[in-house]
Formats: structure tokens, sequence, C-alpha cells
């Protein structure tokens, strides 16, 4: 069954850790996104500068989207699928720190894409491995 093989893993601990610091990571970042006034407005202006189709609907519903990913991330609930999630998330951040020239628009890290690079290599060490120790999928599907 599909849901199976999605939610495999072992009880490894790398996994485990990498997996509960990419939660708070992106629980963090929508938080901040959402409710913190200077990230607000320069994610706002990433995405204008970015030129990014429908403005409105992103500003608002990524952090949303990146606080929920978050959550199933530090649960270790079907977390192939949210490493999925925070691959393609972190494609279009890459994509941004390429085009955005304003440095002022990324205050709490590098212009260069280096956060992003480093997400895509922890979210594909969790799609490859799984949610690993102490993660909900686990406990439901066992080792595999």
């Amino acid at each position: 069954m599909w849901s199976e093989r999605l939610r495999s893993t072992r009880d490894e601990r790398a996994a485990g850790v990498i997996r509960y610091m990419l939660g708070l990571v992106f629980i963090s970042a929508g938080a901040m996104k959402l409710f913190v006034p200077m990230l607000a407005d320069a994610w706002s202006g990433q995405l204008l500068a970015a030129e990014l189709p429908f403005y409105t609907l992103t500003r608002w519903s990524v952090p949303i989207v990146e606080i929920l990913i978050g959550v199933m991330l530090t649960a270790g609930y079907f977390v192939r699928l949210a490493s999925l999630v925070v691959i393609g998330m972190m494609v279009v951040a890459t994509y941004v720190h390429m085009v955005v020239d304003d440095p002022g628009l990324f205050p709490l890290q590098p212009s260069e894409p280096i956060i992003p690079l480093i997400v895509i290599g922890m979210a594909g060490y969790t799609l490859w491995r799984g949610g690993g120790a102490r993660s909900f999928d686990l406990k439901a599907w066992g080792r595999t």
C-alpha cells in the first residue's frame, strides 16, 4: 500500500534529529512571517521583488503551510510527504534568493541561498530515510 511505503522508517536517531530540527525551523519561520512585523515586511518585499504570482494568496498561505509542515515534521507524521513539500518550497526560496538583489529583504539570513540549500539537503535525507526515531510514522509502521 502506498501509505505504508510513504511512512516506513527505521528507528534511526540521525533522521529523527534532522526531522525535528526541520520541524522547528518551519514552525518558527512561518510564525515569524505572520507575527513579527519586520520579518513580515521583508517576506512581503521578497515576494514583490521576485515578482512571484498570486501575491496575496502566497503572502498568507505559505506561512500557514510552513507551520503545518513544521508540526508534521516535529511529530514525525507523513515525514516523506512533508519533506517533498519542503523541497518544493526551498526550490522557490532558492529562486527568490537568486533574483532579489536587496540584502535588506533578508534580515536574518544571507542573501545567497545558503539556508535553502542546506534545508533541501536535510529534507532530502528525511525523504530518503523517513521520520526516524520517535516519529509517529515509526510507531504506526514499525521497523522496515
